[in-house]
């Protein structure tokens, strides 16, 4: 069977063959493609800035970096804000070419394909406004912040609809990234969250599903009470890296065979300290308490292991660990 129905039969309970993983280079059965950003006029010549003309700062670490100037700081700037247009064809015009290169290559075409969304919604709202001020616009339910969230949720659809257009079936899927923990809970009340942010992701995943697409996310931290939301909104498969922090058993008793996971051994506590005999545990914990006999597992991969303190060749041991245990091959 093809890694492209093996995941997907993962995601959607339909009995896979063995565990899909993601990540881990070659041994991926997920393989991205991209299309492009485009930075505004306003961004001149500082690469520091994105195309939502967000400052970027880097440390000597390998990773995605931290942003450090929020552009919407002040509110007056929303006046004359260069909103990204989502639907502009620009961004989608290599994608066809990218498509083709995948197919052609022997080691990715039978692959699942999918597209990224980063900082969907949340994350992208307080890297415009600044987490504190976001914050205070929540508890205020200022007409601002409904716009900077309405205008997010804009680009994030037409991004969706323009892979559609010029990719169609070639894409099984989109990921994206909203971290909403912290170690002990989430950002927000679960009301809070349930009124603002439950319907805007429904309306985004309703679209997802519309294009024939499904719908990850990752989100960080002590999630556990937003995932009854997400689940009625529509998502598919939830990426959680920390499941140390989420509680395996928890997590398995209440959500088990009603969404898919994506997820790996703890990557504050297990990786870290490399310990081979942890590993094989948590491992087999995972996939005892969070897969079903018909599917919803996907294992995962962090990618940076200098980022988190982990020793070269944990994640490999780790990978082979989860295909030694995997109860569907």
């Amino acid at each position: 069977m093809k890694p492209r129905e093996v995941v997907t039969r993962a995601i959607e309970f339909r009995q896979p063959p063995r565990m899909p993983a993601s990540g881990f280079e070659d041994d991926s059965d997920v393989v991205l493609v991209e299309y492009d950003f485009l930075r505004p006029p306003q961004a001149g010549d500082d690469e520091s800035l994105d195309q939502w003309l967000c400052r970027w700062d880097h440390t000597d670490e390998d990773n995605i970096g931290q942003i450090k100037g929020h552009p919407l700081a002040d509110l007056a700037a929303m006046k004359d804000f260069p909103w990204p247009d989502g639907a502009d064809p620009r961004r989608f015009a290599n994608v066809p070419a990218r498509l083709d290169e995948i197919a052609a290559d022997p080691l990715r075409r039978d692959k699942y394909v999918a597209f990224g969304l980063y900082f969907l919604l949340w994350e992208r709202m307080h890297s415009l406004r600044g987490f504190a001020e976001c914050m205070m616009d929540l508890m205020d339910d200022s007409p601002q912040i409904h716009e900077i969230a309405d205008r997010i949720l804009e680009y994030d659809i037409a991004v969706v609809r323009g892979m559609h257009a010029v990719a169609g079936d070639r894409i099984q899927g989109v990921v994206s990234t909203d971290d909403w923990g912290t170690q002990l809970d989430l950002h927000i009340s679960p009301e809070l969250w349930q009124r603002f942010f439950q319907p805007r992701y429904k309306k985004l995943f309703d679209v997802v599903h519309e294009c024939g697409y499904h719908m990850w996310m990752h989100s960080c931290g002590k999630i556990n009470k937003i995932i009854p939301g997400l689940i009625e909104a529509g998502l598919d498969v939830i990426n959680m890296q920390q499941p140390l922090t989420n509680g395996i058993d928890e997590i398995g008793r209440d959500f088990a065979g009603k969404i898919c996971f994506e997820t790996l051994c703890d990557i504050q506590k297990t990786l870290p300290g490399g310990d081979r005999n942890e590993i094989e545990v948590q491992a087999a914990q995972l996939l005892g308490s969070w897969g079903t006999p018909e599917g919803g597992f996907v294992l995962g991969d962090y990618g940076h292991e200098a980022a988190i303190g982990t020793e070269a060749g944990t994640r490999e041991f780790m990978l082979e660990t989860f295909r030694r245990l995997d109860p569907w091959k």
